[in-house]
């Protein structure tokens, strides 16, 4: 199920990240700092839990949830929100929701890559991660 994810993942490249923060409402400096930041992200899986922690040298955050239950969510950005996250076709979905306002963030892995797609509105950000050795 969500086996797949399990690793540490560095991130390469990303495509419209600052269109997608714009998007979010994310401001210039934060925006600014955020375009330069190269996180790695952490996935861990026990049981039904799953764990998922982003490390950079700006901010860390972590995630403990249960695939398929809604739960309430802090973002790096500081938005309050309800979010859901499934594993549909091999994909992990995050659905975020607030203020009337939805975005998703759906990772896939292939080999010992990870591609992690944003969508909110008509913007539409690609994150392309490696798996560490």
């Amino acid at each position: 199920m969500a086996d797949a994810f399990v690793g540490t993942w560095n991130l390469k490249e990303s495509e419209k990240f600052d269109e997608y923060m714009k998007e979010l409402g994310v401001g210039f400096a934060t925006r600014k700092v955020g375009n330069m930041t190269k996180p790695t992200t952490i996935i861990a899986v026990d049981g039904d839990k799953v764990t998922l922690k982003t490390q950079s040298t700006i901010k860390n955050t972590e995630l403990i949830f249960t695939l398929g239950q809604e739960f309430d969510e802090t973002t790096a950005d500081d938005r309050k929100v309800k979010s859901l996250v499934t594993i549909a076709d091999g994909k992990m979905v995050h659905v975020q929701k607030w203020d009337g306002k939805e975005t998703s963030l759906t990772r896939e892995v292939s080999g010992s890559n990870l591609t992690l797609t944003l969508k909110l509105g008509d913007v539409v950000c690609t994150r392309r991660y490696e798996k560490a050795e």
